[in-house]
């Protein structure tokens, strides 16, 4: 998940403005198809900052574009970019994720990648000097899986171990260490069955393969879902629940789904990204009495999440039209994205939005002032239009 400074403070409410939207998309895609330059190639992964994109895609390439100011492209440039840019050579990119101004990604040898902002080392190469090509992060090959938050990231191993690195100012690198900044990875404990990690603007959270989850770091309102309003310095469990099957973790806020398939948030919920009404929550709140959410993402003050019938759902802030409702209303209850049920995931939901169909196209849409939205303009976008590749 990426955040930046403060810019940004899941009940199922049916959409009434699908027709709007129908309309909306299909003069999108007619822009974006008359554009005999780009072609739409399948992605397999897809990672969102503040103000840039970046996606692997089937052949395993990797590429960026938008807001470039301090490298989080990867170019080698601080050139922003409004259509994808193939970033390097290399055709063994794996997955990725996104910070507020950097990103990070893992090859299919297992080794980590990180460029962009380093100010506050989380780009773990034990610098704090600002990176504008991928800098690998240690020398292991055993990297699992990656988040990026606004100064710090987590990652796990193979092993199931969990690492983390960066800004540690509200003790979100859960090394019980009250030491400012950390600038190459470190060991959270000594667990060896760590499944998946999120991080946010100040927390982090994070789920072991038994179902338990965890969360420490700032939580001021909340978000870390303890039932208080107390800072954690290392790993503290949420509740007792053991079927937890993954959470993200907003700017102060963080979502979670159940094996059973119900949908639970908490922490800030100034713009309704908890997706119920009413005030901060300290402890995980139900969304809905709904079983079928497959997965949730959380990003600055919104949040998205699929459900079984692979339909699309977002709620919380909506000032660029994130929502893609054709308002700029913000929204405390799920709202759904047009009609479509071919939807497979979306992507750190802020200021812009993408997801991916079934068919592993890539669909952006929101705030476009960066060129984050890859279509060759600045233009905001009220509703999912298709990005289109370099042919």
């Amino acid at each position: 998940m990426s955040r930046s400074g403060r810019p940004r403070s899941i009940a199922v409410a049916v959409a009434t403005v699908i027709g709007i939207l129908a309309t909306a998309i299909g003069t999108l895609l007619g822009t974006a198809s008359a554009n005999a330059a780009l072609s739409a190639p399948a992605v397999s992964s897809v990672a969102s900052g503040y103000g840039h994109t970046c996606a692997v895609r089937i052949d395993k390439t990797l590429w960026c574009w938008g807001s470039n100011y301090l490298g989080e492209l990867g170019d080698g440039t601080t050139t922003a970019r409004t259509t994808p840019v193939r970033i390097g050579d290399a055709a063994t990119w794996a997955s990725l994720d996104a910070g507020t101004s950097y990103t990070c990604g893992i090859r299919t040898d297992g080794t980590l990648w990180c460029w962009g902002n380093n100010f506050r080392g989380q780009l773990g190469d034990g610098t704090t000097t600002n990176r504008t090509s991928p800098v690998r992060v240690g020398t292991a090959s055993s990297w699992a899986s990656v988040s990026a938050g606004d100064g710090h990231t987590c990652a796990t191993r193979t092993d199931g171990t969990l690492w983390c690195w960066g800004f540690n100012r509200f003790a979100q690198l859960g090394i019980g260490s009250d030491v400012y900044t950390v600038s190459a990875p470190v060991q959270v404990g000594t667990a060896t069955t760590w499944a998946g990690v999120t991080a946010g603007f100040a927390h982090t959270c994070a789920v072991r393969t038994e179902g338990t989850l965890w969360c420490w770091g700032n939580a001021t309102d909340g978000q870390l879902g303890v039932g208080d309003l107390t800072y954690r310095a290392t790993p503290a469990q949420v509740g007792t629940a053991t079927t937890w099957s993954g959470v993200t973790a907003g700017y102060a806020f963080t979502c979670g789904v159940r094996t059973e398939g119900t949908l639970w948030c908490w922490g800030e919920n100034g713009y309704g990204q908890l997706g119920v009404s009413g005030t901060h929550r300290t402890t995980p709140v139900q969304v809905g009495a709904g079983t079928a959410w497959t997965g949730v993402r959380a990003g600055f003050d919104t949040a998205c999440a699929t459900g079984t019938d692979r339909s699309l759902w977002c709620w919380g802030n909506n000032s660029t039209g994130q929502l893609a409702d054709g308002t700029t209303t913000h929204r405390n209850a799920p709202t759904r994205i047009g009609a479509a049920t071919t939807w497979a995931d979306s992507y750190a939901p802020g200021y812009h939005v993408c997801g991916s169909r079934t068919d592993d196209s890539l669909w952006c849409w929101g705030n476009n002032a960066n060129g984050q939205l890859g279509d060759g303009t600045t233009a905001t976008r009220p509703a999912p239009a298709q990005v289109g590749f370099p042919a």
